[in-house]
């Protein structure tokens, strides 16, 4: 079974490449087209799993910090919004 998705992609300034998937609103980054084409199917996957979603800021914070990210980081990054690329803003 053959599905069609809108993809939006995006070559940054740094020439990386951002990719959002329109229907979902998922989006994911590459250093080349190619990678952040793969790394949004794997964020689309995991999106439309059956795996918990985040409901709270504070279940936000503890998940990060599992991944290894400082939630401080991307509070401060939210916060500078002007930086992120649009899709994220």
């Amino acid at each position: 079974m053959s599905t069609t998705r809108t993809i939006t992609l995006i070559e940054e300034e740094d020439g990386g490449w951002s990719a959002v998937d329109e229907e979902t609103g998922v989006a994911s980054c590459g250093d080349t087209r190619s990678e952040a084409l793969d790394m949004l199917d794997e964020a689309v996957a995991l999106y439309e799993s059956d795996e918990d979603s985040i409901e709270t800021p504070a279940e936000e914070r503890e998940v990060l910090r599992d991944l290894g990210i400082d939630p401080d980081e991307v509070s401060e990054a939210r916060a500078e919004a002007d930086e992120l690329p649009e899709f994220m803003q």
